[in-house]
């Protein structure tokens, strides 16, 4: 099948043609050595260049500045919603801000190692909206504040880079790491899975400042120590070396198009085109987040009816439009479009809900 469809997948979501069609061409000999780059050492003078790639890519995109290391980690996000407070709560508290299903899971996961506060939670009104900084009252002392700067699931995201009266802040950046700009200085540490705007699954990316890495306690369990993975350069074990590799070339790719700043203007009008046609449908099609919260990625909406919501991903699935099933937890549609996705799927997409809302409105 030569023909591409368009991927609306939450994750692992589309990845930019030029970076598959660079992979496929070196996926028998990388630089033209007879191995792959799923075959060579990770401590070969061939892979050394491509991690160093990925790391100075992540720095170069975001503007890390000094005193952050960057690092390439197995386990997902999910294993983060453990590893942070086992490195950092101890006796605690922690402050957790609860906007969707993802924040509830590393409230979870905290909850089995320590102390940790809920101070703000939007799950009485259905994960719809964020809060203001003005909102959020921390505890004093806490440990650090964690929050997910976009909600996949419930499609919402936070306008802003969150601070908290010089506390460490962590954020899970997941969903929108690598969309538009952020201010990395304002956080102790950043982590998200790679799966959507960074590269395949099975990488998971941290940038994380010294301060907070000097306070990994000491004996922890190595693979699950971040100053012991710091001072390998991610190596402490055998890493995903094509999902590094990977990265590389979508750092590159990024940097082509202009680099984060770029991608915003591009992503604020790919999801525009999708929220006007939800806002104009007369009530057909209804957003699930609050105007204000809206996701630039996740894109989430209900129709009348489940039984249409059912049709509406068929139908769409028939024409080439995948992956717009809503996550099984709450139902509904999601439109996941993410750096990658061109606009003319978007455009393709608000073209078929228009046929199918006159069809079935």
């Amino acid at each position: 099948m030569d023909n591409r469809i368009y991927n609306f997948s939450a994750g692992p979501a589309t990845l930019p043609l030029p970076v598959l069609e660079r992979a496929r061409e070196e996926l028998l000999s990388f630089g033209g050595i007879g191995m792959s780059v799923m075959e060579i050492s990770h401590r070969s003078k061939h892979f050394a260049p491509v991690i160093e790639g990925a790391v100075s890519g992540i720095k170069n995109a975001l503007g890390v500045p000094e005193g952050y290391e960057v690092l390439f980690l197995q386990g997902g996000a999910t294993l983060q919603f453990s590893m942070i407070p086992m490195n950092f709560l101890g006796d605690g508290p922690a402050d957790y801000i609860v906007t969707g299903a993802w924040g509830k899971k590393a409230l979870k996961e905290a909850g089995k190692t320590g102390s940790a506060n809920v101070i703000y939670s939007s799950e009485g009104s259905g994960f719809k909206t964020v809060p203001s900084q003005d909102e959020l009252e921390f505890t004093p002392g806490t440990k650090y504040v964690h929050y997910t700067s976009n909600e996949t699931i419930e499609g919402v995201e936070f306008p802003y880079d969150l601070t908290a009266d010089g506390l460490p802040v962590v954020c899970d950046a997941s969903s929108n790491i690598l969309s538009k700009p952020i201010d990395v200085s304002k956080y102790s540490m950043i982590y998200a899975g790679a799966q959507k705007n960074i590269g395949p699954s099975g990488v998971t990316l941290v940038i994380i400042g010294e301060e907070l890495l000097s306070k990994v306690p000491d004996n922890q369990h190595s693979l699950l120590d971040y100053r012991a993975i710091a001072s390998k350069g991610s190596m402490l074990n055998t890493p995903n070396t094509w999902g590094i590799y990977l990265i590389d070339l979508v750092c590159r790719w990024l940097e082509e198009q202009g680099g984060v700043s770029a991608m915003e203007t591009r992503n604020t009008a790919k999801a525009g085109l999708l929220y006007d046609a939800i806002d104009s449908s007369d009530g057909f099609y209804k957003g699930h987040a609050d105007p204000e919260a809206r996701s630039l990625m996740n894109v989430t909406f209900n129709l009348p009816s489940e039984e249409l919501e059912k049709r509406f991903a068929e139908e769409a699935a028939d024409v080439g439009l995948d992956g717009l099933k809503g996550h099984r937890s709450v139902g509904g549609i999601r439109a996941s479009i993410y750096n990658a996705f061109p606009e003319e799927g978007v455009r393709t997409l608000v073209d078929f809900m228009a046929d199918f809302a006159e069809k079935n409105g």
